[in-house]
């Protein structure tokens, strides 16, 4: 590879990582938030909402080549924008249940679901690698919740459900924005799905206490939350994903988990049992080799 060029990718994975470390906090802010009493599902309408002002700013500097004009860019964007919706509101409503770590590990299983889909649509072919590869995450899932014993879960029947649907939700924004990529710019396609977000949790959230923080002393976290866990991140994710290459992009990715699992043991005084914890080390590995091996198979071919 040529010395001019190194740079720029090492630089653009910086940006992967600073991304999934941003979305790792947002986790910790969020359950600040909610055990100061403030709902999740407005928790996650702020940290959309500032998000579409970031990728609004975002879209003005590239509105060029937006391709806002086809038909299939919204169909998909606002795909995706459901997507990032229940994304947002069913991992914070999972952390709300349980903690910080079991939350963000079942969001992370969100890989697991791109694959069911892909086997449902015939988009993926699946083999007995894969399907091994899934009953070690639902082992893991196992070991991390307790529902294998009603005196050992840390977590509700509502928690855990919320963290596997908060992945199911991430699997539908990566279809949603993978289909929409060839309509339209990055930025075009994140103001319309932050746009969906908002539309569609302001029928779900407490109007007045939505309100109510505009005037709270929580204000300045709900600001950190929605200008790092909503905009910037997701800034310096698409153009770091530019150009780093996806297996290091899914060892990457295993940032955001561990750091929202260290913000929950550091600053929330969250614990985790031994088993918890080889159940998380189980899923985190298994998904990620899985992403490794799949990208790996399609650059071979």
């Amino acid at each position: 590879m040529p010395i001019h060029s190194a740079q720029p990718a090492r630089l653009n994975t910086v940006f992967v990582i600073l991304a999934a470390l941003f979305w790792g906090l947002s986790g910790g802010i969020a359950a600040s938030l909610m055990a100061d009493g403030w709902d999740a599902l407005v928790v996650s309408f702020y940290r959309g909402a500032i998000g579409l002002l970031f990728v609004l700013g975002w879209l003005a500097f590239q509105a060029q080549n937006s391709g806002l004009w086809h038909w299939q860019l919204w169909f998909w964007s606002i795909i995706a924008g459901l997507g990032v919706a229940g994304n947002f509101s069913f991992y914070f409503l999972s952390i709300s249940e349980g903690s910080v770590a079991v939350a963000a590990t079942l969001m992370y299983c969100a890989p697991v679901f791109v694959y069911l889909i892909s086997f449902a649509f015939k988009l993926e072919k699946p083999s007995l690698l894969k399907w091994a590869a899934m009953a070690v995450v639902m082992l893991g899932i196992v070991m991390l919740t307790g529902v294998y014993g009603k005196s050992t879960g840390i977590v509700s029947t509502l928690g855990m459900a919320a963290g596997l649907l908060s992945g199911l939700s991430y699997a539908v924004f990566i279809f949603g924005f993978k289909y929409a990529a060839p309509h339209g710019s990055p930025q075009a396609i994140l103001v319309i799905a932050f746009s969906t977000l908002c539309l569609t949790l302001i029928w779900l959230i407490d109007i007045d206490q939505t309100l109510a923080v505009l005037r709270d002393t929580s204000l300045p976290l709900f600001l950190i939350l929605g200008i790092f866990g909503g905009g910037i991140s997701f800034l310096f994710y698409i153009v770091g994903l530019k150009y780093t290459a996806p297996s290091v992009a899914a060892v990457v990715a295993m940032v955001e988990p561990v750091t929202a699992s260290l913000f929950g043991v550091v600053v929330l005084n969250q614990r985790l049992s031994g088993l918890q914890i080889l159940g998380m080390m189980l899923i985190l590995l298994t998904v990620t080799a899985l992403s490794i091996y799949s990208d790996s198979r399609r650059s071979a071919s």
